[in-house]
């Protein structure tokens, strides 16, 4: 069992920056991709950065030039760097994993946290 488990989140003056991390926890396990998305009350829940196993990286045009995503092989655990935050940015952001265990594949998710930009 991979477990994600997510920090940084809060409130921030618009233009402020923020930086939410994600940590993967568990035994015998391999991330191969980190994705970072994120939800607002009513909607679905969107893709907003990713990182593949070899550091390439894509991101939404909402937030590209601002936000960046990076991971830490070491630690099993990715960052996303969010700069010029706007109001527009306000919501829960998940963690996700995609990887493999001994037991096959996995794709699992974070609790979540909450990001509130403030005009």
């Amino acid at each position: 069992q991979v477990q994600l488990v997510e920090s940084g989140g809060g409130v921030v003056q618009a233009g402020g920056s923020l930086t939410l991390s994600c940590a993967a926890s568990g035994s015998s396990f391999t991330v191969n991709s980190w994705s970072w998305f994120r939800q607002v009350p009513g909607k679905e829940r969107d893709s907003v950065a990713v990182i593949s196993s070899i550091g390439t990286t894509n991101y939404a045009d909402s937030v590209k030039g601002r936000f960046t995503i990076s991971r830490n092989n070491a630690k099993n655990s990715v960052s996303l760097q969010m700069d010029r935050l706007n109001v527009e940015d306000t919501a829960v952001y998940y963690c996700n994993a995609h990887g493999y265990t001994s037991r096959g594949p996995f794709n699992n998710w974070g609790q979540g946290t909450q990001v509130t930009v403030s005009s």
